[in-house]
């Protein structure tokens, strides 16, 4: 509050970022708002995706937040959150664990950020784990940030060549009798942005370490790696190199006051020094660099033919390990750097083994849906599409479901499809595109055939990796695999648990449950050998409560809420819903068991604790506010020891009055 006037105050602010900014940033911006939500936090993300930065955040966003949490794997300008306690961390981390990093980035053991060595109260021990973490942090997110700014150009000159293809291998060749003037326009036009792979990769890589300046230089740097064969090693190296010249020069220069020689430093001293420097070292080094390079390049150009096998195994595994995260993006860039000599043997084998993830994803759900919940369902589908594009992350969510099992199985498929697609010598001249660049594969019917069986072999053991575990939980389809709370109260996040969250924070819950629950209808010591029979029980006490005209019809709806994704909370609770023509108003009931019963959680601990709600068709969606508040109020550890230590129902009917209003 500010002269009568309320400003926006976010409990966390967050910027998320990837390499290729399409899927990885918005999928931790997603991730990181729900776990925010579920805290009954308030928190605002901004995204660095390919069409620039979005929901961009404030001086006065910064200023006002408790903590920062940055999940990316480019430069996002960390500086600007000096004196704030930081977390971080790279995108995937963003995506898997959001909940633990805005824990530990309100954690008071968290360091305060320092853009600078001005501040110096943390403790040495503290320091120390600073300045490791941020140097291996900013080697890890310059490179992304040149990957980032690279691939674009990349995808754009090597899929113009590719089209220039279609009058003839050699229609760019004014010698060639396939010689086509509108062919060698495309190719020349390919040819040259697919040039400023190199240049631009080390430019942006020297970016993100220091600046404007670092840029122009890594420019300069770069196009003497180029122009010198050294490839994209030399891009690496060389971004490095500009870089960290420029921070060389910043610091030898620092006695020179900014007042008077700011604008000499920049416009002058650093880049005619720094591109001296570094272009210097990077001539004299291009000669062991392009050795390196042409050797490592000839080593996979031997391995397609000699070893077909093992190169397709060691690829499959590399796009099936992260999903378009740093080790995928390895295996690409060398597909690329083959690409641009003319090699597109390689590439082949890299596409297939980065398509057929997503495509399992899609098999599995058709193979075994009931093993899927309703949104992992509708995900696999969407798959079938992203994986056509050669888009792998769409993979990500079904792989941190179950990491361990779920990886390998594909890791599998996607070396199947690589070694096929090796051993048949598949061409495919594009970098990116997926079937969308099929006409220009030379044979796309066999290549397609290798992806599908790649892809299959990867769905048969993520369905019975998924089967297995619905099993184990009950019988019940094993939702929740996405983090999602239930299914409803996601589906209407944004008028419930998100706008709840920015609510006032000191009237924490705005529905009084105790309304809904009444002393009769909380059960104690209940005896249920399962999942099932725990249903059953609620639907015939609702029956005989009054509450219900219908046992069987509520039942239903119990075992259908939890085919579209488990109502299993942690902490052994669960909060299973029915929806019902047969249910007379909304009610809540209450079973302390006596015995623990396997289902579906958080935290893969049994349930022994159900709070359950009995919702009539016609409610007007009061039963989301009450699913929401009580997910909040689950979070809270004195609320739970309480319920669970309670005795009696009018206590816990007073513990749920006084904590809900």
């Amino acid at each position: 509050m500010n002269g009568g006037v309320n400003m926006p105050k976010y409990n966390i602010v967050a910027a998320t970022g990837c390499a290729t900014g399409i899927a990885h940033t918005y999928m931790a911006q997603e991730a990181l708002e729900q776990a925010a939500a579920e805290k009954g936090l308030t928190i605002k993300v901004e995204t660095h995706g390919q069409t620039g930065v979005e929901n961009q955040l404030t001086a006065a966003d910064i200023a006002a937040a408790d903590a920062v949490v940055v999940a990316a794997d480019i430069d996002v300008d960390a500086d600007r959150f000096a004196g704030k306690k930081l977390v971080l961390v790279p995108v995937a981390r963003g995506i898997h664990e959001p909940s633990k990093l805005i824990e530990r980035a309100l954690s008071s053991d968290t360091p305060i950020y320092k853009a600078t060595q001005a501040t110096k109260k943390e403790s040495k021990a503290n320091n120390l784990q600073q300045a490791n973490g941020s140097a291996v942090t900013k080697i890890y997110t310059s490179l992304m940030n040149g990957v980032s700014h690279m691939l674009p150009l990349v995808v754009a000159g090597g899929v113009l060549i590719a089209v220039s293809f279609f009058w003839g291998i050699y229609s760019a060749d004014p010698k060639s009798s396939q010689y086509n003037q509108f062919a060698y326009m495309l190719n020349t036009i390919g040819s040259t942005t697919m040039n400023l792979m190199v240049p631009v990769f080390c430019a942006y890589i020297a970016e993100a370490i220091s600046k404007r300046s670092g840029l122009i230089v890594g420019f300069a740097t770069g196009m003497i790696a180029f122009n010198n064969g050294t490839g994209f090693l030399g891009a690496i190296v060389g971004g490095y190199l500009a870089g960290y010249t420029i921070i060389f020069l910043q610091k030898i220069l620092k006695p020179l006051p900014d007042k008077e020689f700011r604008g000499l430093k920049a416009i002058f001293l650093y880049p005619v020094l720094g591109v001296f420097i570094s272009g210097l070292i990077m001539w004299f080094i291009s000669t062991p660099m392009k050795t390196i390079n042409v050797g490592m390049m000839d080593f996979l150009k031997g391995m397609q033919n000699s070893d077909p096998l093992i190169l397709g195994i060691i690829v499959g595994c590399m796009a099936a390990s992260d999903f378009g995260g740093p080790i995928n993006k390895a295996a690409y860039l060398t597909g690329t750097a083959l690409l641009a000599q003319g090699n597109y043997y390689f590439m082949a084998g890299v596409s297939a083994a980065c398509i057929a993830p997503p495509l399992a994803t899609g098999f599995a759900v058709l193979m075994n849906p009931k093993a899927y919940s309703k949104d992992e369902r509708s995900a696999g589908y969407v798959n079938f599409l992203l994986g056509s594009t050669h888009i792998t992350e769409g993979a990500i969510p079904f792989a941190a479901k179950n990491p361990l099992l779920n990886i390998p199985a594909f890791m599998v498929g996607a070396s199947i499809a690589a070694v096929l697609s090796y051993m048949s010598k598949i061409q495919v001249p594009a970098p990116h595109g997926g079937f969308i660049v099929l006409p220009l594969v030379n044979h796309p019917f066999l290549w397609v055939i290798y992806i599908v069986i790649g892809a299959a072999v990867s769905a048969v053991l993520l369905a019975i990796i998924a089967g297995r575990q619905a099993k184990k939980h009950g019988g019940v389809v094993a939702g929740g695999g996405m983090g999602i709370i239930t299914g409803e109260v996601e589906e209407n996040r944004s008028e419930s648990t998100l706008q709840s969250a920015k609510e006032d924070q000191n009237q924490e819950f705005d529905n009084d449950l105790s309304e809904i629950l009444k002393p009769e209808n909380i059960f104690f010591n209940v005896s249920v050998k399962n999942q099932q029979e725990a249903l059953r029980y609620l639907a015939e006490k609702a029956v005989k409560s009054g509450l219900s005209s219908s046992t069987e019809s509520v039942f239903q709806k119990y075992v259908k809420r939890e085919e579209e994704g488990s109502t299993g909370m942690e902490n052994g609770i669960a909060i299973p819903h029915a929806q019902d023509a047969a249910i007379k108003s909304s009610s809540m009931m209450i079973l302390k068991l006596k015995n623990p019963v396997s289902w579906n959680t958080f935290d893969g601990k049994p349930v022994d604790l159900i709070i359950s709600f009995l919702i009539p068709v016609q409610d007007n969606g009061a039963h989301l506010r009450y699913l929401s508040s009580t997910a909040k109020l689950l979070m809270h550890q004195d609320f739970v020891a309480k319920l669970r230590s309670s005795k009696h129902s009018d206590e816990i009917v007073e513990l749920f009055k006084k904590f809900s209003v």
